[in-house]
């Protein structure tokens, strides 16, 4: 997995998720958790317990796509899954304090996306360092996941993405990105958007997290059943930047 977006706006951002996965791991709904910091929402996946996208009542969203840089050689047994680390880190009092001190050893790559709405933290660990980068979080950003799309395609699908953008007539809002990630294409079923593998692997879902003043809103897609599901949450924390 996976395809993901993101766009600014006055209130806030707009995130949307593409899931890429064997159809066999794909929820139907939106689970919730809390503890004693905060509670948040998140599609749980079947299989290992964790998740791939979550938002909190703080304001802080973070989301997981497979691989870091490139396709990396898939070897089991790992010490923890990538989605379960999603979960822990939403459990500390300080994520990204957690994310940047967590012991990665054992763990298969992946490329996580911090959001708080004033920041946007990108780590990527490739099996042996973690990448950290700071981007900007008043422009646009495209990701997919290296295991799926090699550099060339990662290079199309971004310029479908940049392309859409710049033919809009007005600012884009939540429904026009779940449009483009029901349709985006590179003229290739394998590839576009929402991508099918020969059932092996396939678009299963899309999630789309709206972080406005107050209230941040999860909408989940299961693309398998064709059921919709929706939470939102009131934000009680003031957005803070992570630390530098």
């Amino acid at each position: 997995m996976c395809t993901v977006t993101y766009h600014p706006n006055a209130k806030g951002f707009i995130l949307t998720h593409n899931r890429d996965e064997a159809p066999t791991r794909s929820p139907s709904d939106i689970s919730k958790a809390e503890n004693g910091y905060c509670h948040w929402l998140y599609p749980k996946d079947t299989k290992a317990g964790g998740t791939w996208i979550v938002t909190d009542n703080t304001g802080n969203t973070a989301c997981l796509l497979n691989g870091a840089f490139i396709k990396h050689h898939h070897s089991p047994p790992y010490r923890r899954s990538r989605g379960l680390i999603l979960m822990d880190c939403m459990e500390a009092p300080a994520p990204v304090q957690f994310l940047l001190a967590y012991d990665y050893s054992g763990i298969e790559p992946f490329t996580l996306l911090f959001f708080t709405g004033l920041s946007v933290l990108q780590l990527r660990w490739d099996g042996q360092q973690l990448h950290r980068l700071n981007l900007p979080a008043d422009v646009p950003h495209f990701w997919c996941s290296a295991t799926l799309y090699p550099p060339d395609m990662q290079v199309r699908r971004e310029q479908v993405f940049q392309k859409w953008l710049s033919s809009q007539q007005y600012i884009p809002g939540p429904h026009d990105f779940l449009q483009l990630h029901h349709t985006g294409s590179v003229g290739d079923p394998e590839n576009d958007f929402v991508m099918n593998r020969n059932e092996r692997v396939r678009t299963v879902s899309i999630t789309q997290v709206v972080l406005e003043k107050n209230i941040a809103t999860m909408r989940y897609f299961d693309l398998l059943n064709d059921r919709h599901d929706v939470r939102r949450i009131t934000l009680n924390n003031e957005l803070t930047l992570p630390p530098a």
